[in-house]
């Protein structure tokens, strides 16, 4: 997955202004204690880190 897909998803879900703040302040044990930046920064791939934000905040299936 493509960067810019993942944050097309994260704001199709999360909406424009909430999806960077949600992926800045929001730290999730999946990703080994790290936000959304600092996994991807980290080396994390986006459809990795997609994945454990749909487990962590119950995104439907349809927007997977």
């Amino acid at each position: 997955m493509r960067l810019t897909v993942f944050w097309q998803r994260m704001a199709g879900h999360f909406g424009e202004a909430y999806a960077d703040s949600f992926a800045r302040d929001h730290v999730m044990s999946a990703l080994g204690g790290r936000t959304v930046h600092e996994a991807l920064a980290a080396g994390w791939s986006a459809k990795e880190v997609w994945r454990v934000v749909c487990e962590a905040m119950e995104v439907p299936a349809e927007k997977r």
